[in-house]
């Protein structure tokens, strides 16, 4: 549907670099990085909003390069949701319908219907909330009846209650068969939506994978850091062995090249306790040095005795049951399969 061929991007102070990546047809696929890494440059690139330093962007088969933004049948929706100031809300959802070869006008109605815009019509964009100013730049999105949807971070403004409405929507319409391309920063969001992501740090394309692989199994350092993998250790790796620079040995729950690597495990699986557990190897014993709420779980940070720093994410319940406090001795542990070898 979507073919990237070495795309590069040169900007003053930013280059998006030799990117090469392939979106099937009817795929909700996902872009995430750091600020700064690039998505909202590469969503435009294929748009056709930004001038290329180099490379191909292909949709439906056709090189679309060269076209402008109205010939390619792709609708961007900005997380600043770019509305025109002079016109009204419904002015603003029809604008796109000029370019359109058949304009369907009975869809524009469902889709007003949908998005709760009915009462905001008449209204000044100026006049409405940031939730509110992005239900209306997705309506005007989705009036011309695009190929592909591209999305930058669209959920971000909305409050909670309708944003699970537009999730549910968003899901829906990609069920109908519609490509989406969406930026986030919300794993939730990812893990819930996408079929595949691409992580994308300083201009460069990290990694693309199956969204579970990625976030279970990340390929490097950068990527582990971004999908939340705080536990990680230079390691020196002999068979199921690994020695850390502080000398703490963890047993891995498969045999790995012998090596210096970095090892990775996610808070989620680490458990702390009072207790040894007696049945594993990986357990370390620390005190507690802070403990910060993420949620409806919250990040316990433990100082080993060896000088290992690890973070485990705990329920609110297990915390309280387990009367985990900062300054408390507990240990930590972890099971061999829950190693990563990056």
């Amino acid at each position: 549907m979507i073919e990237l061929e070495n795309l590069s991007v040169n900007l003053r102070t930013f280059r998006l670099e030799s990117l090469s990546l392939r979106i099937s047809p009817g795929e909700f696929f996902m872009i995430v990085g750091p600020s700064g890494a690039g998505k909202t440059i590469l969503l435009e690139s294929i748009a056709g909003l930004r001038s290329l330093a180099g490379g191909r962007v292909s949709i439906r088969g056709l090189d679309v390069t060269p076209l402008p933004p109205e010939r390619r049948n792709v609708a961007l929706v900005y997380q600043e949701y770019a509305l025109f100031p002079h016109m009204n809300v419904e002015r603003n959802i029809r604008w796109g319908l000029r370019f359109a070869a058949l304009p369907d006008d009975a869809h524009v109605h469902r889709l007003i219907d949908l998005l709760k815009l009915k009462p905001l019509l008449g209204r000044s964009p100026e006049t409405l909330s940031g939730g509110e100013q992005q239900r209306v730049a997705l309506a005007r999105a989705l009036a011309v009846k695009p190929s592909v949807l591209l999305l930058d971070e669209p959920l971000s403004a909305l409050d909670p209650s309708f944003r699970e409405d537009l999730r549910d929507y968003l899901a829906e319409i990609n069920r109908g068969g519609m490509t989406l391309v969406m930026v986030s920063h919300d794993f939730g969001e990812v893990l819930s939506l996408g079929n595949r992501v691409a992580v994308i740090s300083d201009g460069v394309l990290q990694q693309v994978g199956d969204v579970r692989s990625v976030f279970r199994a990340p390929a490097n350092r950068s990527v582990a850091e971004f999908v939340g993998m705080k536990n990680l250790f230079p390691a020196s790796i002999r068979g199921t062995d690994a020695v850390t620079e502080g000398g703490a040995t963890l047993l891995l729950g498969k045999a790995a090249a012998s090596g210096e690597r970095l090892l990775g495990i996610r808070p989620e699986d680490v458990v702390i306790g009072a207790e040894h557990p007696g049945d594993s190897r990986n357990a370390f014993q620390g005190k507690v040095v802070s403990i910060v709420p993420r949620g409806m779980a919250f990040e316990v940070i433990m100082r080993t005795d060896g000088g290992m720093r690890i973070t485990a994410r705990v329920l609110s319940s297990a915390l309280l049951s387990g009367g985990v406090a900062v300054g408390g001795e507990y240990w930590a542990s972890f099971s061999p399969d829950s190693v990563h070898v990056l």
